[in-house]
């Protein structure tokens, strides 16, 4: 049968094109090309209509709204498949709105997509069947789509245990939406509310339903808190916080029945009425939220006879065992791994969408981190503790204060961070994010530290991030923060990208460290200034000289000289003295104009601030030379000695900053100095003192001169 191109006309789809994109095309293929028990919905004759697409994707949850982001910036037209009716939504705030504290517009995801490649979204419509042999797949409103690559981007539903009454009305899950309505409902009837589980998911709900007036009690059946990411200690901080807000809690202990009203007559008697726990104890019950954790969705993958474990096993390209589909998220199965988390979810999708799109890209694996607010308290876990208190040669560190509940632990192995956590505020969490999934080394000095005060790194190490948004960044340009992140926000992933949104780091770039902190983290790769090659080598001369001339011995006055002797005429002839005196304070003059360059508004049309850079340490290499001719290495003294002292500090910690300007780069990407604060700071200050009292001695040194 011949193609034909057609608009897709079902009502539920909701397109959002890339400058310039193709829309995809209908075309008709014969009966016998698909599955006979498919219920087609469009057909013509002996054909049907289908839809043809470059990527599909099953699932519009947040990795599946990323990975359709990444495709469409990678050019990939894609059509992503949402099987609930409301528009994607993130999941970590639905807590906010169960507690009241975000609108439900708060929790949609964003509808904006980059470009080039056309995203088609179908809301409230799912893939029901996948003929992988000819890449077609059949959605539940009857239409079938034929893909080159597809992604299983699923996610999870919400564990149930098996446990007597759990049938009954009064008894929901915490998962999507549609959970949190129907909690929000229940919630304004409700007294006592019971929440199983004392995972994140559980303890979130109970905020929720604290927030709304309701007496919570939470049942953990394991013997602390949060488990999996918080270790006895932090557990029992954990729990008294939680206790202190109002909301009981029980570990350790198994529900054992969830009860109904006992008389058959009563309306109600298939609605909760009280649990009873393994130990015997009755508790009042009202409404039962089963938060017992996830399991990954599964079902459609295996029965298309992908390989599946826990979730849908993939490879280090996120690739099933059909090379043509990928999976990623809460599904996806990597290693021996279901993360369950979203960060490594969004890794996963970027690693996916640059397979698909660049045939390019290796997923290694993710470090789990837990960074979020229970109850009101921070908690923050990264790493696989547990694990590594196994291992040999494994060190740990703690930090407590119990009077502001803040309780801290790292863990390194062979001197590097594998694991932190702690509960309380805990202003490094985001450096010590990057530094745990990096393994950073940290030293003897980071170590003392955090057991004295809890912080690894010294407090202006991590300024970036605690700067309010109206801090400035970028002092040549006046760009603050607030600017820079906004620019992250909206897209930029580079520090080229960050300068032709915001105009940041565009002078002198010595800003660039705290914009790449703020763009992945400190310890992100540190770029190069301009032509620091030149500023490295001109340094160096000009230092090299300078201290040459405080050290070395003086020149010698010859006893006896020819009219034509060099040395006479270099540094003891009356004119050639006036002439290297003059060269040298015209010289000190351009270099002391060009360091204003960013200071003062029309010297900044002069041109690129990076050439004049180098020009203003070549400018002060050249000083050193002229002031090797004019005093022949003599310091002299009284007001001249203290002139050739201002004179050789200003040369050697200005030709200091410049060595620290041009290599700081590769010191900080060895470790040698990190932070926001450069280390130029300090002898760029004392070059600019050093430089203050040249013109009142340069004026003394010439009047006496003249006059005597």
């Amino acid at each position: 049968m011949g193609t034909k191109t057609i608009t897709t006309k079902t009502k539920s789809a909701k397109a959002m094109l890339g400058d310039g994109a193709e829309p995809m095309r209908d075309e008709q293929i014969s009966f016998n090309n698909i599955k006979p028990e498919w219920p087609i919905g469009d057909s013509h004759g002996d054909a049907a209509y289908v839809v043809t697409t470059p990527a599909l994707i099953i699932g519009a949850g947040p990795v599946g709204v990323r990975i359709a982001q990444n495709l469409s910036a990678n050019g990939v037209n894609v059509a992503i498949f949402n099987a609930e009716t409301q528009k994607p939504y993130n999941r970590v705030q639905l807590t906010p709105f169960l507690a009241e504290d975000a609108q439900i517009e708060d929790i949609y995801l964003s509808e904006k997509f980059p470009g080039p490649g056309r995203v088609d979204r179908y809301d409230g419509v799912a893939i029901i069947d996948i003929d992988r042999e000819r890449k077609l797949a059949l959605a539940s409103n009857g239409r079938v789509w034929r893909y080159d690559h597809l992604i299983f981007a699923t996610g999870s539903y919400a564990f149930v245990p098996s446990i007597e009454g759990v049938e009954l009305k009064g008894v929901y899950t915490f998962r999507d939406i549609k959970d949190a309505q129907d909690l929000i409902e229940q919630s304004q009837r409700a007294k006592n509310i019971i929440v199983l589980g004392g995972g994140l998911l559980g303890l979130e709900a109970a905020r929720g339903l604290q927030r709304r007036g309701c007496r919570v009690t939470v049942i953990e059946h394991n013997t602390r808190l949060m488990h999996k990411q918080l270790d006895d200690d932090a557990a029992e901080i954990l729990k008294q916080r939680i206790e202190a807000l109002g909301v009981r809690v029980i570990t350790g202990m198994r529900l054992s029945a969830i009860d109904g009203n006992d008389s058959a007559s009563d309306a109600q008697s298939d609605h909760v009425k009280a649990v009873t726990l393994g130990n015997g104890e009755i508790l009042p019950a009202d409404l039962v939220v089963v938060c017992a954790g996830v399991r990954p969705k599964t079902d459609l993958a295996a029965s298309i006879g992908l390989r599946c474990g826990l979730g849908v096993l993939v490879d280090n390209q996120l690739r099933t065992s059909d090379p043509s589909i990928f999976a990623v998220g809460e599904c996806a199965e990597h290693e021996g791994i279901v993360y369950g988390l979203v960060g490594p979810g969004f890794e996963q999708a970027e690693i996916a969408a640059d397979v698909i799109a660049k045939d390019v890209g290796v997923y290694k694996g993710s470090t789990a981190c837990s960074k979020l607010k229970v109850l009101g308290v921070d908690v923050f876990s990264i790493g696989e503790f547990e694990y590594y208190q196994e291992v040999p040669g494994v060190k740990q560190f703690f930090y407590s204060d119990p009077a502001k509940g803040v309780y801290r632990r790292l863990t390194t192995f062979r001197g590097r961070l594998v694991a932190a956590l702690g509960v309380g505020p805990w202003p490094e969490s985001s450096r010590l994010q990057k530094a745990a999934s990096e393994q950073w080394r940290v030293n003897f000095l980071n170590t003392q530290r955090f057991r004295k005060s809890g912080v690894i790194w010294k407090v202006e190490d991590d300024n970036v991030f605690a700067m309010p948004d109206e801090a400035i960044i970028c002092n040549c340009t006046g760009t603050t923060k607030g600017t820079i992140v906004g620019s992250i926000a909206t897209g930029a992933k580079t520090i080229e990208d960050v300068r032709v949104m915001t105009g940041a780091n565009t002078v002198c770039g010595s800003c660039g460290v705290q914009i790449s902190q703020l763009l992945d983290g400190d310890g992100a790769s540190a770029e190069p200034v301009k032509w620091w090659q030149w500023l490295v080598g001109l340094s160096i001369a000009a230092v090299s000289m300078a201290m040459l001339t405080g050290v070395a011995p003086p020149i010698p006055i010859p006893n006896v000289w020819s009219q034509d002797d060099l040395l006479r005429a270099l540094w003891f002839e009356n004119a050639l003295k006036q002439w290297s005196g003059y060269t040298l304070m015209g010289l000190t003059g351009a270099a002391a104009i060009l360091g204003l360059r960013k200071r003062i508004g029309f010297l900044s049309r002069l041109g690129d601030y990076q050439i004049w850079r180098v020009i203003h340490l070549l400018i002060g290499a050249a000083c050193a030379i002229a002031l090797v001719w004019h005093t022949g290495f003599r310091l002299g003294s009284n007001l001249n000695f203290y002139l050739m002292l201002s004179f050789l500090a200003t040369l050697i910690f200005g030709a200091i900053a410049g060595m620290i300007t041009g290599g700081e780069h590769e010191l900080r990407n060895r470790s040698i100095v990190s932070g926001s604060k450069s280390p130029r700071r300090l002898p760029l200050w004392i070059h600019i003192i050093a430089l203050w009292p040249l013109p009142i001695l340069l004026l003394f040194h010439i009047l006496s001169v003249y006059l005597y």
